[in-house]
């Protein structure tokens, strides 16, 4: 019986397959540092202690943690199907994610969440699925599918399914959306991942009471500590557009440590390879404050305990060996990584393939009705509703600004860093366009599209003229899915995104590559350098779900009131 082989093997009178020699054991449970050799066998750990093996080696004194836990990821904003995904993120230590799919599965509904799944099987990398929630966000919107309790129900039960994924209507959730509480209900017993920026006091009880159980929007400190006080777990988030470590890391205590878990919700290929993944995080947490073995149980068993991932997190007997050795303490730049006891990444390079799984239902979404279609923007008034971006912040400013209009038609002034913006529906042919402004992107004689567009993902485009969006919009028609940026009525670069117009199969260097280049690009046409990321942040300003104010492919949307508003300002508005 292999469990009477594995006490043997703990108790030290049969060889494990392998010993790590000379570590400096991060304990996770003690919180100290234990020196030791970690006994390995059957991708389990044996035992700490003094240990022989059938193969034995010797890591010199470097420090071995558990393998990180990205505890909220949506892989598709890598740009990347799930196998090229985890050949990035496993050599920076990263050996589980908890994704939320509802990228893809608002784009193909079940049949992208199965895609996700089987998809990721082919790799070491553990994927946890959360079934999405808001398919679509809201009623506001136009996704390619909806997904209802029932289809749920239906799934819930499959390997790898963990929980149900982030509840973006939270005033839904609060003033008792029924169809929205038939989903919640249905996943009674299973983890149920929140998303609720700015809720406070009774609001925030009624959103625990429902059974929401984390929360990855956090912004302030104070914001922190009341969602940890009524019993949440708080993500640290640190993404390509969104970074919330610097701030609340600062927040962190003795006494709220347990409850605070790391994630990156949306980051490109080219900053996770420059920056990191989970382990810049804990990077980032410690030159704040925080204290390395607080940081790395934020990364590891918090994340497991939150999410009930059972032999995972640790380094202890009966553990999986999934482990991350690296020599410094305060830089965690990560030097060998193993995945249940095999080593799978060395030196920041992954020791596998990524083996490709192609999936014809998730491909050639792109499907726009262009006759008729105009981004003529008619006004009766100069005074009207600007979105304005934040620095390092998908949430958004709602500002009121004058605009100048000729013969009844917005017209752009080359002085204005006021921008034209437009959402496309793109799923079903119906002709929706909203159209807006925006303020603080910075973009001149050209244009950016794309089919990343939170969390529908229409069609987004920005720019100061209206001929340059048509090509852009052609550019990406023809790609079916992607980005395209244009220049002086030419389309100057652009990257296919074959898989619901939001990843694609393409080794991850040609995606760094051209994500670089556009980069580039965007900052010669003039986009502002205080924009982080000009694709990622463009993508949240069609999501309906983060104040103060987005556009959908049905218009200007308010998120402060929840509804619909007019582009120009109202009277009393101003």
């Amino acid at each position: 019986m292999k469990s009477i082989d594995h006490v043997k093997v703990a108790r030290g009178d049969k060889k494990a397959d392998l010993v790590l020699k000379n570590c400096q054991i991060i304990n996770v449970f003690s919180g100290k540092i234990e020196k030791g050799d970690i006994a390995i066998s059957d991708g389990i750990i044996m035992g700490i202690g003094e240990y022989k093996g059938e193969v034995e080696f010797d890591v010199k004194g470097k420090y071995v943690a558990p393998g990180f836990i990205d505890g909220h990821v949506h892989i598709e904003s890598s740009m990347l199907t799930p196998p090229q995904f985890a050949k990035i993120v496993m050599p920076k230590g990263t050996t589980t994610v908890v994704a939320d799919p509802h990228e893809i599965a608002n784009v193909s509904g079940i049949e992208g969440i199965k895609y996700m799944l089987e998809s990721s099987k082919r790799v070491p990398l553990d994927v946890f699925v959360m079934i999405p929630s808001c398919v679509p966000a809201t009623n506001f919107e136009t996704s390619g599918h909806i997904i209802t309790a029932d289809d749920i129900d239906s799934i819930k039960n499959d390997k790898g399914i963990l929980g149900l994924g982030e509840v973006m209507n939270y005033p839904g959730v609060i003033f008792g959306d029924k169809e929205l509480h038939k989903k919640i209900n249905v996943m009674e017993h299973y983890v149920k991942d929140g998303h609720a920026p700015n809720v406070w006091g009774h609001e925030l009880n009624a959103y625990c009471v429902a059974g929401i159980k984390t929360d990855h929007e956090c912004t302030t400190v104070e914001e922190l500590n009341e969602k940890v006080k009524r019993g949440m777990y708080i993500h640290l988030r640190e993404g390509s557009a969104t970074r919330n470590v610097n701030v609340l890391s600062k927040g962190v205590t003795v006494e709220n440590s347990r409850r605070l878990l790391f994630c990156t919700d949306d980051k490109h290929p080219e900053d996770i390879k420059k920056e990191g993944h989970i382990n810049y995080n804990i990077k980032l947490a410690i030159k704040n404050g925080v204290d390395p073995i607080t940081a790395i149980q934020m990364a590891t068993i918090n994340t497991a305990t939150c999410y009930n991932l059972e032999r995972i997190g640790a380094i202890a007997p009966s553990f999986y060996a999934d482990l991350v050795v690296f020599k410094s303490l305060s830089e965690i730049d990560v030097d060998l990584v193993f995945k249940k006891g095999y080593p799978v990444a060395r030196h920041g390079k992954a020791l596998f393939e990524a083996k490709v799984l192609s999936n014809k239902k998730v491909m050639n979404t792109v499907k726009i009705k262009k006759e008729g279609l105009s981004f003529e923007i008619p006004l009766k008034q100069s005074k009207v509703n600007v979105i304005g971006l934040i620095e390092n912040n998908v949430t958004t400013k709602k500002l009121v600004r004058d605009v100048r209009i000729e013969n009844g038609i917005y017209v752009h002034s080359d002085d204005s860093d006021i921008l034209k913006i437009a959402v496309v529906e793109r799923h079903h042919k119906t002709g929706n366009v909203g159209l807006g402004f925006l303020e603080g992107y910075g973009l001149k004689n050209g244009a950016v599209a794309m089919t990343i567009a939170h969390d529908s993902h229409n069609l987004i485009i920005i720019s100061d003229n209206d001929a340059d969006m048509f090509v852009a919009l052609e550019e990406i028609d023809r790609i079916q899915g992607g980005i395209a940026l244009v220049r002086d009525g030419k389309v100057v670069d652009s990257l296919q995104l074959e898989y619901g117009g939001l990843m694609t199969n393409q080794d991850v260097k040609v995606v760094e590559s051209k994500i670089k280049n556009m980069d580039t690009i965007a900052r010669e046409m003039g986009v502002n350098n205080k924009v982080d990321d000009p694709f990622l942040s463009l993508a949240f300003m069609s999501l309906p779900v983060i104040p103060e104010l987005k556009l959908t492919d049905k218009g200007l949307f308010d998120v402060t009131v929840f509804k619909q508003i007019s582009l120009e300002v109202e009277e009393g508005d101003a």
